[in-house]
């Protein structure tokens, strides 16, 4: 009986131990950048994830970001539409309009 106890105690470490690991991995993939996060997650069965790891709570922490109304922005670079050339933000001037679009029109 002793021996059955220690048994599933370690069986339950172990577990534990590989939940931690697989929500550390969800966790660290959440903090890269979104083509490293994708190659992550194209690995994974999406219903795992959903039930064995808390990835909305996860996604919200993850994707916050620390910037508050009145904040400057910070500064990225982005391919043109006609990927002729990478613009930096803080290379456009004041009179120079920058639009950002995010979603999809299609």
């Amino acid at each position: 009986m002793r021996v059955r106890k220690a048994v599933l105690g370690r069986i339950l470490v172990a577990l534990l131990l590989l939940h931690a690991g697989f929500v550390g991995v969800i966790w660290w993939a959440m903090h890269q950048p979104p083509e490293a996060f994708a190659r992550v997650m194209a690995r994974m069965a999406a219903p795992v994830v959903f039930f064995l790891a808390p990835f909305e709570t996860l996604w919200t922490h993850a994707r916050a970001g620390t910037l508050h109304p009145g904040d400057p922005a910070p500064d990225f670079a982005l391919m043109k539409l006609d990927k002729s050339e990478r613009i930096q933000l803080s290379s456009l001037t004041a009179r120079q309009s920058v639009v950002l679009v995010f979603g999809s029109y299609t």
